[in-house]
């Protein structure tokens, strides 16, 4: 059979017609309708063809436990916040979600409210705290909170040789749905550049440039799970992230103290150092539907 053209497509789209799967029949042939009228659009030659293939390859192979570069290709691609999009409808109020990033760690260190996660990373300290409320601005006693972030160095626990985490654990919320924590004062940094993804960012005029953040992930009995970052104010690269994950309402602003001033939680720090409060705000599953 010599199939061409719209006859090529349309074959290989039949070809999922008896799959067990309907969902696997959506999917595939939407993916095949797109990706060869992508071909056709841009007129795909041979040579781009295998180059594609062997970018895929070295993207798969370079990808590690610690390292995941499909994601990271996915994040650059703006797939990872279409899907967040998709995948997290929000009703008013709700704090917003953004990319999950390649660098989450099952299996956390433990820290008691007020407790130090940066375990020794380099950078001024920084006192993260705040509340988990529902949309009626309830407190969520017992949520679990999980956190994780780069270091003054722009680098996260993972991509170094450590004894043990840093700048990375979970918490629970206490009655009135409190959580807080120390760690470091988090920066603007590069993602991983030195693989395939970077090629495809050089190769389109791009910056590998994410603004500072902490990584949080969210979640108690009956609501929808929240994955999101809060950002730094004032970061130049606000407008300019890599991912494409800032949202405006996930901007938070870190205040500089002075050594010697006591923090919000009654320490009192012999070095300067930062505090953000930031409320992190969930909707039931039920808000989600």
């Amino acid at each position: 059979m010599d199939l061409q053209g719209d006859d090529l497509t349309g074959a290989v789209v039949a070809s999922f017609d008896h799959s067990t799967d309907p969902r696997t029949k959506t999917v595939m042939s939407a993916l095949v309708r797109h990706l060869h009228a992508f071909a056709r659009e841009v007129n795909l030659t041979e040579d781009e063809y295998f180059t594609a293939i062997d970018f895929l390859t070295r993207t798969g192979q370079i990808s590690t436990d610690t390292r995941q570069e499909f994601v990271l290709l996915a994040d650059v691609l703006g797939l990872s916040m279409l899907t967040v999009g998709l995948g997290n409808p929000k009703p008013p109020g709700a704090t917003e979600s953004t990319v999950f990033g390649p660098f989450f760690v099952e299996g956390s260190p433990e820290v008691p409210q007020g407790g130090d996660i940066a375990n020794g990373a380099p950078g001024q300290p920084c006192l993260v705290s705040g509340r988990v409320l529902n949309t009626n601005g309830e407190p969520i006693p017992a949520a679990l909170v999980e956190t994780w972030q780069a270091d003054e160095e722009g680098f996260y626990d993972v991509q170094k040789e450590l004894d043990g985490p840093q700048n990375r654990g979970h918490l629970t919320t206490d009655a009135d749905g409190n959580y807080a924590f120390w760690a470091v004062k988090p920066v603007a940094y590069p993602i991983p550049d030195d693989g395939p993804v970077g090629e495809l960012l050089r190769a389109g005029g791009r910056g590998p440039m994410r603004p500072a953040h902490i990584h949080f992930m969210v979640t108690a009995p009956g609501y929808a799970r929240l994955i999101t970052h809060v950002f730094a104010a004032g970061d130049e690269y606000l407008a300019n992230d890599a991912v494409f994950g800032v949202k405006d309402s996930l901007i938070a602003d870190f205040t500089e103290k002075p050594a010697g001033t006591p923090a919000p939680d009654g320490k009192t720090p012999d070095q300067p150092y930062y505090t953000v409060h930031y409320d992190l705000v969930l909707a039931t599953t039920e808000e989600t539907q």
